[in-house]
Formats: C-alpha cells, structure tokens, sequence
C-alpha cells in the first residue's frame, strides 16, 4: 500500500517542525507552499522553504494560495491531506475541498481560545496563564473546525513571546506526531468545536505597542512581554524622546499615589502605573542606545520624571 500523499502549506518554526513530523510518519509529500519572507520583519524562526529543499521537496512560493491555477495543481496532485502549519493565509473551499480525507491546521492556542491571528501574542497580552497548540480541521471560518487534539503549556508570568511561541512549536509537534497514525487509520477523534463570542483577533501592528501608563502595571507588564523582540516591541515617549520597553518586572509595593511616574528605589528604576502598583524597568533602548538604567536611578533619587 502506497503512503498516504500530502500537500504542506507552512511557514515558520511551527511549518519546519510539523514538515519534519510529516516526513517521519512516512507521509508522502507531494507539494510544499510556503511564502515568501518579509524585509521589513526580523526574521528570528527557521525556514520551511530551506527545510522543504534540503529533502528535496518540491516547493513554491505564491504570491495567493487562492488562484484557479493553484487549485488545479493541487486538485491534479490528488493529496489525500492537506495540511497548514502557520501559513499566513486563509485557504479558500476549492483547495480545502482537494484534500481526499481531510484538510488540517495547527493552530497556536487551545481553541475555541483565541481564534485568528498572532493568538501567542495576544494570549500573554489579555494575561492568560496558559496557551498552547490545537490540531484541527479547517473550515471557511478561521480556526472553526472540528479539533483532532490539543496540548497546553504554560505561560509564566515573565515569560515573553517568544519564549511561548517556543513553547507551542513543541507543544504542536507533539501534537502532530500523536495524532498522525490515527489520521492515516482513519481513526483520530473529531471534536466539535464550540466557537465562544469574543475569542477571534486579529491582526497586531507595531503601533498596537504603544504603553498607556494610566493602565494597571500588570496590563503594562502584559503588553510588554507579548511584543518583546523580536517582535516590533512596546514603546512610550519620556521626556520628549521614544524609549523602546523590552523588560519588565512586577514589583510587590502598591497603592502609591501621585499619578504615573518614574521613580528610583534601591538602585533601581519603577514606572509607577495607573493603579499605583510599581513596574520595574529591566531594559529600556533610546535613539540613542541601550539606557543606563543604574545611572537613571542615580538621577530619579532627586525627583521623579513624569510619565505622559
């Protein structure tokens, strides 16, 4: 009996991970689609486009998933899968409806949580306590269909985006590689899934990174972690300057009063937020370099620098 063929969409350490799953499991991969990178974003994660032809794969980078000429081609290839891993595209019903026993997706979250897109980022910045990833069938409705198997993992209080998205990329391998051999039997679970009102997001632009100091320290803390570089990163103007916050810490002391402001105790620099609760600066980048935060809190001891 011939293996069971396969078209990948993929992207990403997610896509490269999943790829290898793939391959392992001893799937036949008839067609890897992947994009193609941008040059206005860091480009930190592995590349399924590299992955894809170090195995000698056949891989193409359209510029639209969706075009007649691509749904032929993958109409013709007959896959009995079709698989996306982090694609950065919503696939129309003509290339799902291609796949013979199905078309999956491995989405970043425990669904029907976070739904849509950068659902890593977003999940640290609404304060969830735990992500992780979810195999399931696709639908015309992003990240609406029926779930084969999910893993959750932990987000710790400090930990940033990338640190979870780390995280996750191990979560959705396992995932993918329990879940394999009851695909190809024909005898993975398929879960409903029931879609909560206020659960899709969508997509984040650098200027979403902008800190309100009249928020609550732990929002603040939240919004700094989940765009922590390599992503665009959270920002404020400080005496008339752009200061990049790419650290935080939550400090115990609250209830101060006094409006946002920075101060120094101990030796070390505090954004007093909103809510009086102190947030400890941990490192902090101007246009002109990384700040000298010890010679900051030198400074602050002679009074407090007001936060806008």
């Amino acid at each position: 009996m011939s293996p069971p063929r396969a078209v990948v969409f993929a992207y990403h350490d997610v896509g490269v991970r999943c790829l290898k799953v793939l391959l392992s499991g001893g799937i036949e991969i008839a067609l890897v689609v992947t994009v193609a990178d941008d040059p206005g974003e860091t480009q930190w994660y592995a590349s399924v486009a590299s992955t894809a032809q170090d195995y000698g794969l056949r891989v193409i980078v359209p510029a639209d998933a969706n075009t007649a000429a691509l749904e032929q081609l993958i109409a013709d290839l007959a896959p009995d899968f079709l698989f996306s891993f982090y694609y950065r595209a919503m696939l129309g019903a003509p290339l799902l409806r291609a796949a013979r026993r199905g078309a999956l997706n491995m989405h970043g979250s425990l669904l029907p949580k976070f739904r849509g897109r950068a659902p890593v980022n977003w999940a640290i910045l609404k304060g969830a306590r735990e992500t992780g990833a979810t195999l399931h069938y696709m639908v015309e409705r992003a990240d609406a269909g029926d779930i084969v198997d999910q893993l959750a993992v932990p987000i710790l209080e400090d930990d940033d985006a990338r640190e979870v998205f780390a995280k996750v990329t191990v979560a959705a391998e396992t995932v993918l590689a329990r879940s394999l051999p009851g695909l190809i039997a024909g005898t993975a679970p398929r879960v409903p899934q029931p879609i909560e009102p206020g659960q899709y997001f969508g997509r984040r632009t650098p200027a979403d990174g902008r800190i309100d100091w009249h928020r609550p320290a732990r929002e603040i803390h939240d919004l700094v972690r989940a765009v922590a570089p390599p992503f665009p990163g959270a920002f404020a103007e400080v005496g008339g300057e752009r200061w990049d916050i790419h650290r935080t810490r939550l400090a115990e002391r609250a209830g101060i009063a006094g409006g946002p402001r920075l101060v120094a105790a101990s030796g070390e620099c505090f954004a007093v937020c909103g809510d009086g609760r102190l947030l400890r600066l941990l490192q902090v980048v101007t246009p002109r370099g990384p700040l000298d935060l010890d010679a900051l809190a030198a400074r602050l001891v002679h009074g407090a620098l007001p936060l806008a």
